[in-house]
Order: C-alpha cells, then sequence, then structure tokens
C-alpha cells in the first residue's frame, strides 16, 4: 500500500471516526447472524440429540413417535440429490461453456443471459407450480421420484450456469490466447485449457447449488411428494418423500414428541449440507492451490 492510500484510508483524522464506525457496524452486524445461527443450533442440539440414533436411521415413518423413524425419507433425499446432479450438472455447465466460449455477444446472448439470470431469482414454489404441469401432468411421469427430480433440476440449473458462467470468465485470456497462438483449435482450448482451470470453481457452484436442492420443500410438496411413504424408492416411478418434507409433518404435530424428532431429522440434514459444503471448500482447496497464472 503507498503512501497515498494510506492517507486516504487510515491516517487522515476526518476519515477515522467513519472507518471506525462502519467497521463497528459490520463487526455487529457479523456477529449478531452468528449468535443468532449459534443460539438456533443449540436449541435444535438440546430438543433432538435424545432421539438421534442409528435406530432412528434405519426406522420407517409411524404414528407413534417412538418407533417412527427417518429412513424412506434419507434415502429419498439420496434419490433426488443423486438424479438432479445427473440431469443438471451437463446442463448446466454445458449451457455456460456455450454461453461463455461459443455464443456469439449480440442482442439474443443478452436476452438469454437476462433471463438466466431471473430465473436464479424465481421462488421455488413457481418450479414446482410448473413442473406439476410439465412433469407430472403433461409428460405423465405421475407424482413419482422422476418428477421430484426433473423439477429440483428446473430450481438449481440457472444456479449452476451463473455459478459456472463466473469460474470460466476468471480464466485470464491469456491462456485462451496462448493456447490459439501454439496452433489449438477452440474445442481444444475449452477441454484441455480453460475447463482444468476453471474446475474448482465449477464445482463449488454445483455443490452449493446440490446443497440447496437437499434442502428445498416447497417444490416437492406441489409435485406430489408425501409425507408417509412406508418404503425405500427402488426405481424412478416410486412415490417418495424426503428429509425437509419429513421434518414439516413432524412439526405440524400437535404432540410433543414428533417437535423432538423434527429437531433430530433437522439435525440430520445438517450434517448432510455441512458435509456438502465441506466438500466444496475442500475441492476449491485442493484444485485451486494447483493453477498459478
Amino acid at each position: 500500500m503507498n503512501q497515498s492510500n494510506i492517507d486516504l484510508y487510515t491516517t487522515k483524522p476526518r476519515g477515522r471516526v467513519p472507518n471506525f464506525l462502519f467497521m463497528a457496524f459490520c463487526f455487529l452486524a457479523t456477529m449478531t447472524c452468528v449468535l443468532m445461527l449459534l443460539v438456533l443450533i443449540w436449541n435444535i442440539i438440546v430438543q433432538g440429540k435424545g432421539w438421534l440414533s442409528w435406530d432412528f436411521l434405519e426406522r420407517l415413518p409411524s404414528r407413534f413417535p417412538h418407533k417412527a423413524g427417518i429412513k424412506t425419507a434419507l434415502y429419498g433425499s439420496i434419490w433426488l440429490i443423486g438424479l438432479t446432479a445427473l440431469f443438471s450438472v451437463p446442463l448446466g455447465v454445458g449451457a455456460a461453456v456455450y454461453l461463455e466460449e461459443y455464443a456469439p455477444k449480440n442482442r439474443w446472448r443478452k436476452l438469454i443471459q437476462l433471463n438466466i439470470s431471473n430465473l436464479a431469482g424465481v421462488p421455488s414454489i413457481v418450479y414446482g407450480i410448473l413442473g406439476l404441469g410439465l412433469f407430472v401432468r403433461a409428460l405423465a411421469f405421475d407424482r413419482s421420484i422422476l418428477s421430484g427430480a426433473l423439477t429440483l433440476t428446473l430450481v438449481v440449473l440457472p444456479i449452476i450456469i451463473l455459478a459456472s458462467q463466473e469460474a470460466l470468465r476468471s480464466v485470464p485470456d491469456s491462456i485462451r490466447r496462448s493456447a490459439y497462438a501454439l496452433g489449438a483449435t477452440r474445442w481444444q482450448t475449452v477441454w484441455y485449457q480453460v475447463l482444468p482451470a476453471s474446475l474448482p470453481g465449477i464445482m463449488t457452484g454445483v455443490i452449493l447449488a446440490l446443497s440447496r436442492a437437499l434442502g428445498e420443500a416447497a417444490p416437492l410438496i406441489v409435485v406430489g411428494a408425501m409425507a408417509y411413504v412406508p418404503f425405500v424408492p427402488e426405481k424412478l416411478s416410486d412415490e417418495f418423500t424426503s428429509l425437509p418434507i419429513q421434518i414439516f409433518n413432524w412439526t405440524a404435530r400437535p404432540q410433543e414428541d414428533f417437535h423432538h424428532l423434527a429437531a433430530a431429522g433437522i439435525l440430520v440434514l445438517l450434517v448432510l449440507l455441512v458435509s456438502m459444503n465441506a466438500i466444496a471448500v475442500f475441492v476449491r482447496h485442493k484444485y485451486g492451490k494447483r493453477i498459478r497464472w
């Protein structure tokens, strides 16, 4: 930092007070959010720790709290996330590569880009209504796990596209020009240079988008996910439930024991979400260190 910057931000008396007040406000806002989060998590742990066990993970749903488990919801969420990743990752990354590396920069590209950005902010229940009309009724997939996964694909697809585009833009143009100067084609440049360099950012965006899909309940309720499913899904046409829907069902019941079950279910969901986010951080840290421009 040169001397002019030091004077501007730290040493001028007239700038010290606003700088200190702004820093104090940001610190207070951060601590408030962290404190609220810790209180919420502690409350959930207190309510659910006595009900969280291996049997809780292995038992089927029941109308008796002491016999109820989360097995079908856990398997349903795993099915949904696996299928959603299978559908959304190739489509999202492929669309991002086309828009950033191949599409001409004209008004149609701007229009498509604007629509993708707007779709990323659409409430997820709107995608549920679209999934109900398109997958459940028009394509006759019925209220199956396939309809649920395709609906979640619609929810996360704009997020994956935008995250992948940002990762591709972070690759310096000098990498592309150097590849072209050595005689590489555009496909070779994208496949061997641009994609490997942007892979940490793309994978981080994909994992965070799938983490959001794991916690979604509204679109699944609209497409017909059921609160009580007494079997583990084995094929794409099976009915299904998921962790957020099972938790919502337990919290809506008047008996207090079901509220403890819901807290235990939230702990399971939190473990899955934190694990996925930890994988994203690990991937970014591990593969980001290999990139030197």
